[in-house]
């Protein structure tokens, strides 16, 4: 006669893993896309200053509005892209089997 199938237990983890989980940032990740998030929001910031500067006439050069509105465009692309991946690597590790 055959047995039922019993579900294997998932080993335990490390305590310098599963208390990197528990904290409210999310650990090292976690400020690491906290800094990463702010440093975009800080390009856009001065992005929008200089675009402002410009159009009031206090003497900002169109070609440094651009290269700051450039900045704050590729900051952002590559945080999306980031994130992205992050992303898809977690949608990859849930697809495994265990």
């Amino acid at each position: 006669m055959i047995g039922p199938i019993h579900p294997i237990p998932a080993p335990a983890l490390p305590a310098s893993i599963r208390g990197a989980g528990e904290s409210p940032g999310g650990g090292a990740f976690g400020q690491a896309m906290a800094a990463a998030l702010q440093g975009v929001e800080a390009s856009g910031q001065t992005a929008a200053a200089a675009v402002e500067k410009f159009l009031s006439g206090d003497g900002e050069e169109l070609h440094t509005t651009i290269l700051a509105a450039q900045r704050a465009e590729l900051a952002l692309e590559m945080f999306l892209q980031a994130r992205n991946k992050v992303v898809s690597a977690y949608q990859e590790i849930m697809r495994m089997q265990m």
